[in-house]
């Protein structure tokens, strides 16, 4: 098959085109033909160097996949060779054929098609995970989104606006701001010429957030727990701006406050395989009705995926890149 491989570390020039074995099966996987492959900011960072795949997994990068069951048992679950699935995968997506985990494999939502799907599972894992398992976003709730205009936040938005939240949303320009309320964000907050602290603030009549989403860290992690309400809880999924920051103790105490984070590439399958099940029973039904779709910015052929990563680097998308198979 083809694939893309890393073939030094560094910048996106290193990733090239070459003929590589397919896949060999592990229990439980099925083999898939490739039809999209999602571009995520963690397949930059294992490019650079800096984020290593877990033991086992393929050190070829890609988290996301859509298309054919061609090989593989996938008896009993409720799939058969031929269907068009989307999944999760721990690496190996940026090629032609890519083994996934069955239980990480969901049906491509009704009126999507192949490339729309293979946007999804990366984005709609991570937000499901961590904006509704571990900081328990609950009903009549309040989020608001750190990079509002990147993969993870045009998803982020989207499945809380329409599980009836209110949600803000920081974005770097006042075209993605718009962009960010177009998709359901209540207020987009330019954060090169806005304080998003004030803007929420005013917001929510000083009452703060209930939950937020933050992929930045560093200087972020003083403003972002001033502004949580008293419960609230701030979920961290990525460092854009520096893994160390000031934390207030005083406030966590006094205002009983939390802070989590997680990654989810090394996380075991049984608990991929739960998030799996609640993103079918709860997003599915919203995607296959249209109340959600996938914002795809710009896809590139396969050869071309050092392009996307160029891209995605530049920072000047909204929504998912994908690699076209």
């Amino acid at each position: 098959m083809q694939a893309v491989e890393i073939s030094a570390f560094g910048a996106p020039e290193v990733l090239q085109l070459r003929e590589k074995p397919l896949p060999q099966l592990k229990s439980g996987e099925v083999l898939i033909r490739v039809h999209a492959a999602g571009v995520n900011r963690p397949d930059v960072v294992q490019r650079q160097g800096h984020y290593p795949p877990p033991p086992g997994a393929s050190d070829l990068p890609g988290l996301e996949v859509a298309g054919e069951i061609v090989d593989g048992e996938p008896g009993g679950s409720g799939f058969s060779k031929g269907d068009l699935v989307c999944a999760l995968v721990q690496g190996g997506g940026y090629a032609q054929y890519c083994a996934a985990p069955l239980a990480q494999c969901l049906p491509v939502p009704a009126g999507l098609t192949a490339l729309q799907a293979a946007a999804l599972p990366e984005t709609f894992f991570t937000v499901w995970s961590n904006v509704f398992e571990r900081a328990h976003l609950s009903p009549g709730e309040t989020l608001l989104v750190q990079g509002g205009s990147s993969g993870i936040g045009v998803a982020a938005i989207q499945i809380a606006a329409a599980l009836g939240h209110r949600v803000f949303a920081t974005a770097g320009t006042d075209e993605k701001c718009r962009a960010c309320e177009a998709l359901g964000a209540e207020r987009g907050i330019n954060y090169r010429t806005e304080d998003f602290e004030t803007v929420v603030r005013t917001a929510t009549s000083d009452r703060g957030v209930d939950v937020i989403l933050d992929m930045v860290g560093g200087d972020y992690l003083p403003r972002e727990i001033r502004i949580l309400a008293d419960d609230g809880r701030l979920a961290v999924i990525a460092l854009l701006g520096g893994a160390k920051g000031q934390l207030d103790l005083s406030q966590v105490l006094r205002r009983r406050l939390t802070v989590t984070g997680s990654t989810l590439r090394s996380r075991p399958a049984a608990f991929k395989a739960h998030i799996a099940s609640r993103l079918k029973e709860r997003v599915w039904p919203l995607l296959a009705s249209g109340r959600i779709k996938p914002v795809i910015y710009r896809t590139f052929p396969l050869a071309q995926a050092a392009q996307a990563h160029a891209l995605m680097e530049s920072g000047a998308h909204v929504g998912k890149i994908m690699l076209l198979v």
